[in-house]
Order: structure tokens, then C-alpha cells, then sequence
């Protein structure tokens, strides 16, 4: 399941890249990009949150997951932006990058 997780993880970070080139450029990125990005990461997390309880989870494990969870929280704040038509703050899409790949990488060390 941790595996899953993980390509989902990979695969969102697809979109959320071309999401940012698109925003740091200031342009706006489409919607349907959006709700692919956060469908796939947030079914990665719903997938990575189980097996962390379902497992004998580390405290690698744990620290991935809720990094994880705060980089949600950013990508929810991040949405709402979209939603608005607004410009995304650029700070935000760089944090919520790295908590995201920070908290991979921890995932990726566990299932390792």
C-alpha cells in the first residue's frame, strides 16, 4: 500500500510541477490540472495514512505522513486560489513543494 502510495504521490508531482512553471510564470494554471493534482495526492495520502496504521509504523513513517498533511493543507489553501481566479502566492507554491517532496522522500526511506 506504501508503494501505491508513493507512485501516486510521483505521479501528482507530475501536475503539481507543471502547475508551478505555470505560476511562477505568472500564468494561471487550468482547473482540470488542479483537481487531477489534488484527486491523485489526496488518494496517495487516504492510501499512506492506512498504512501507517495498519503497519508497525516508524517514526519515519509518521514524520512522512504528517508532513504530508501540512503540505495538504497548503495545497487547500493553494486551491482556493484557483478557485478565486487569483494569483497564487508564490511563496506557498514553493513550501507546499518542498513539504510534498520532503515527505516522499520520507515514504520512499521507509518502503526502502
Amino acid at each position: 500500500m506504501l508503494i501505491a502510495a508513493i507512485v501516486l504521490f510521483l505521479v501528482a508531482a507530475v501536475g503539481g510541477v507543471i502547475m508551478a512553471v505555470r505560476i511562477f510564470r505568472s500564468l494561471h494554471p487550468p482547473m482540470s490540472l488542479a483537481l487531477a493534482h489534488g484527486g491523485l495526492a489526496a488518494t496517495a495520502l487516504v492510501l499512506a495514512i492506512i498504512a501507517t496504521v495498519f503497519s508497525g509504523p516508524t517514526p519515519l513513517l509518521k514524520a512522512g505522513v504528517a508532513v504530508l498533511i501540512l503540505a495538504a493543507l497548503g495545497g487547500f489553501f493553494l486551491f482556493s486560489f484557483q478557485l478565486r481566479g487569483k494569483a497564487h502566492p508564490k511563496a506557498v507554491v514553493l513550501l507546499h513543494g518542498v513539504l510534498a517532496v520532503g515527505g516522499v522522500v520520507c515514504l520512499a526511506l521507509v518502503a526502502l
